[in-house]
């Protein structure tokens, strides 16, 4: 990966530290059969509503005593985000991430892939698709995932996130700690608050 103005051993890190808060905060979500179909045979329904209950979740996590209240209220909301529209739906989403934590990146992208072109209202299948794609290097692609994310669910922390560090391994370090700073303001015990460079402080 290139990481430009980006310390390597820094980034390295923090992706580790997502991948696993990824994978912990979706362990309570379904996960997919072997076998199950490669692309969905009816229209996808409506994503569930759950802008009030993560906003709420944001609320509470803002006050947070500590980092591990704050980790409990961030797994609550990686279950309302992770809730696919359907189950066939979810099996999708279950089959990429699988893939993706197996290091199928180019699986998991084209699953992913599925998701989105059946659901695009769906904020969760844009945001995978685009953590796959930023650990796969591509951040351009990852980068337009992202905006999509967050036009479907402005509360979205993860993908707010991601978009801080896509910016920065493109180079854009003044965009990426802004975008970066705005996530904190929601989420101030997001891990990424470690990147985070004081302000008047040269990129």
């Amino acid at each position: 990966m290139r990481w430009n103005a980006i310390l390597p051993g820094r980034v390295t890190g923090l992706l580790a530290t997502l991948a696993v808060a990824c994978i912990t905060g979706l362990a309570g979500s379904a996960v997919a059969q072997t076998g199950a179909p490669s692309a969905p045979q009816a229209d996808c329904p409506a994503p569930p509503d759950h802008i009030a209950a993560i906003d709420h979740l944001l609320e509470d996590v803002r006050i947070a005593r500590d980092e591990t209240e704050a980790r409990l209220l961030t797994n609550e909301m990686w279950a309302l985000w992770a809730d696919a529209p359907n189950e066939q739906a979810q099996e999708v989403l279950d089959r990429g991430m699988r893939k993706r934590q197996s290091h199928d990146l180019r699986g998991a992208i084209e699953d992913f892939d599925i998701l989105v072109a059946w659901c695009p209202d769906y904020a969760e299948g844009w945001n995978q698709r685009a953590f796959a794609r930023f650990i796969a290097g591509e951040y351009l692609d990852a980068l337009d995932d992202l905006d999509r994310a967050i036009e479907l669910s402005p509360n979205h922390i993860p993908a707010m996130a991601g978009r801080a560090l896509t910016l920065m391994a493109l180079g854009d370090q003044a965009a990426g700690q802004a975008a970066l700073r705005a996530a904190l303001k929601l989420h101030p015990w997001l891990p990424e608050r470690r990147m985070l460079v004081e302000q008047g402080t040269d990129l």
